[in-house]
């Protein structure tokens, strides 16, 4: 069998891995950029790159993990050892070098082509690919017999609609293409959303900013240690011409708006023939959030957020390819079905989340994902000690964001796990 991978960062990494441990004849992963590690690869530049194309990474100067490495390990292959869990990108990089080099993985991934176009074949259960080699600018159309979308959903910046944006003198940006805090010398920022991105960016940019405007909806904020230059607002209603009108009636000057307020999925390179709609960033049909339940030889390894991603991309992929590569007969499409309007009910009728957040695990919820994907497909689950780490690591973020890094994890045995102070 021929399998095509799209990307080759984190997912499409284990992707190989795992295609050549299924015994698939013929491995191509294709990586738009020079090198592997996706969105872990820091670039000063920002826009476009020099073919012409959206710049993938969102990495920033500095940044330390908002995940300890314990669970950002792949399965059976440890960070090298080190004192502290929270650890620079750049150590984050070399690891995905390291799970590179030593399975060799390096000679399956063709850098600097990109896919333009994927549709089934007419009459077949294959996959017509058509990629261009940048630095030759040839374009070649390949048949595979299965399809692995890899691409990551940290790369095309979500922007709100909001009344009045267009009438905004300042400067407008996403965390997309934020690098460091020189940029923001003396400005007063209105910084939209709390996530990780938003935290990251008003802790360091609160040190050179004139004012931090901080539009948010989390309580704890406003209690914990920021500057006194940081002002926390609500929901942003609307903009004028020099500031912004927010929820509470109150009215707050800006020269920069910057949007931290997520991703969403894109698939450019997906014909309508592939089966696959996104409707509010909600990726649909699919069963267990990855198996296309129209065309079930391609599969998304990485929609979900909220999980343990590098162990969840890893079981992901062993489970699609348990199914693609016909070492266990695939669902029918009436019992995936079944299972994705099962889910829906879980995720927007129980849980009460929006269509939006269709693809949001979390606490209380990713483990029993896990361990789903692991009982249908008959394969190895993800350590409960893993999912214990990281739902630790989740209170700690949001109860206190300037401590919750100075605490190590030492995994004990598959269940349990200690803490240290670093």
């Amino acid at each position: 069998m021929k399998l095509c991978i799209i990307g080759a960062g984190a997912a499409g990494l284990c992707a190989i891995k795992h295609a050549i441990d299924h015994g698939f004849e013929v491995i191509t992963a294709y990586e738009q950029s020079k090198e592997i590690g996706g969105t872990w690869v820091y670039t000063d530049e920002i826009g476009k790159d020099k073919y012409g194309l959206d710049i993938h990474s969102s990495m920033y100067q500095g940044l330390q993990t908002n995940s300890p490495k314990e669970i950002m390990q792949y399965p059976h292959f440890p960070y090298p050892e080190q004192e502290k869990s929270f650890i620079p990108s750049e150590e984050v990089l070399k690891y995905y070098h390291l799970y590179a080099n030593t399975f060799n993985l390096q000679k399956y991934i063709k850098f600097e082509h990109h896919v333009i176009r994927v549709r089934p074949l007419n009459g077949s259960k294959g996959w017509e690919v058509i990629v261009k080699d940048l630095k030759s600018g040839e374009y070649n159309l390949i048949e595979y017999d299965a399809v692995l979308v890899c691409n990551g959903h940290y790369n095309s910046p979500n922007i709100p609609f909001y009344e009045g944006q267009d009438v905004f003198e300042g400067k407008q940006m996403h965390s997309h293409d934020y690098r460091n805090a020189k940029y923001f010398q003396d400005e007063t920022v209105l910084v939209i959303g709390a996530g990780p991105s938003g935290r990251d960016v008003v802790s360091e940019i609160q040190y050179v900013s004139k004012n931090v405007v901080w539009s948010h909806h989390d309580g704890k904020l406003s209690s914990q240690s920021f500057r006194e230059n940081v002002i926390h607002k609500s929901d942003v209603e609307q903009f004028t011409k020099d500031g912004a009108i927010f929820a509470d009636g109150s009215y707050q000057k800006c020269s920069i708006i910057l949007y931290c307020t997520g991703y969403r999925y894109s698939f450019p390179f997906l014909s309508v023939e592939c089966g696959i709609s996104s409707v509010n960033n909600c990726i649909e049909p699919l069963y267990k959030h990855c198996i296309n339940i129209n065309n079930p030889t391609m599969a998304f390894i990485g929609l979900p957020l909220y999980v343990c991603d590098n162990q969840m991309f890893d079981l992901q992929t062993r489970f699609c390819l348990k199914f693609i590569s016909g070492m266990k007969k695939m669902p029918s499409k009436n019992e995936m079905i079944d299972d994705l309007e099962n889910d829906k009910k879980i995720q927007l009728i129980d849980r009460k989340l929006p269509k939006k957040k269709f693809h949001f695990l979390g606490i209380g919820y990713h483990q029993v994902y896990y361990k789903s994907l692991a009982k249908i497909a008959e394969i190895e689950p993800i350590k409960p000690v893993i999912g214990n780490i990281f739902e630790n690591m989740l209170n700690d973020f949001g109860n206190d964001y300037f401590s919750f890094r100075k605490k190590a994890f030492k995994i004990i045995d598959d269940e349990n796990f200690v803490t240290i102070s670093v």
